[in-house]
């Protein structure tokens, strides 16, 4: 079998350090780059399944790295690095295919939990989903390829199928807000926080899109978003 290879990208050697120790045990083969500029000129060197992406750099940002990908390298997985409670452009971020994010500080069972996560969704079958958790991970990966209809699609047959879950809404409301919905973004944000008052994504993004204008607006999408 092959093994995966990742890249670790972020201008903090402490944090490239951290990331490449915890993803050791993992058998995984991990690059690191200090820049957005030297990420892209790993990435046309060589093939990476999965990319931890700092979205706060100097120079080639994250968000231009983002880009780039879509054009270099579409199939690359990516990790939104974040140090703040919600990701800044996470429109434009989850347009681009980004939907998992984790926040600084991080623990290690946390990156290897997620990169898990993330690389055995190239795994799922459609003809194998089943459950709740099943059709929340084909819509992630649905919007890792760009496909939100179909992300939208498979969101509300996890909501059919268990409509007790905030994650469900709230990743509903967000695909609305992505197409320009914000009314029924709205509503689904509120149904979220109403199953679950402690679910603070969806408290995060009732707050956003009720004092925030648009043009600075941000989507918090699952546990790792805090306030």
């Amino acid at each position: 079998m092959t093994t995966k290879s990742v890249l670790v990208v972020d201008d903090e050697k402490n944090i490239r350090l951290t990331l490449a120790q915890a993803l050791e045990p993992m058998d995984l083969r991990v690059e690191t780059a200090v820049n957005g500029e030297e990420a892209l000129q790993k990435v046309r060197q060589q093939e990476f399944h999965l990319m931890l992406l700092d979205l706060k750099m100097p120079g080639v940002d994250g968000m231009e790295v983002l880009r780039a990908l879509c054009q270099l390298r579409p199939e690359i997985r990516i990790i939104i690095i974040t140090a703040y409670g919600t990701v800044e452009n996470a429109v434009e971020a989850m347009k681009l295919g980004a939907v998992d994010f984790v926040q600084k500080p991080f623990s290690p069972k946390e990156i290897r939990d997620l990169v898990s996560r993330v690389l055995s969704r190239e795994r799922l079958e459609l003809s194998g989903i089943q459950g709740y958790g099943g059709h929340i991970e084909w819509a992630k990966r649905c919007i890792q390829e760009r496909r939100f209809p179909s992300a939208e699609e498979h969101v509300r047959k996890a909501i059919g199928l268990d409509s007790s879950r905030a994650e469900a809404f709230n990743l509903l409301g967000a695909l609305l807000e992505l197409r320009g919905d914000e009314s029924n973004a709205r509503k689904n944000y509120r149904v979220a926080y109403t199953l679950d008052s402690t679910y603070r994504p969806a408290s995060a993004n009732l707050e956003r899109l009720s004092t925030l204008p648009r043009s600075v607006g941000r989507i918090a999408l699952d546990t790792r978003d805090k306030l």
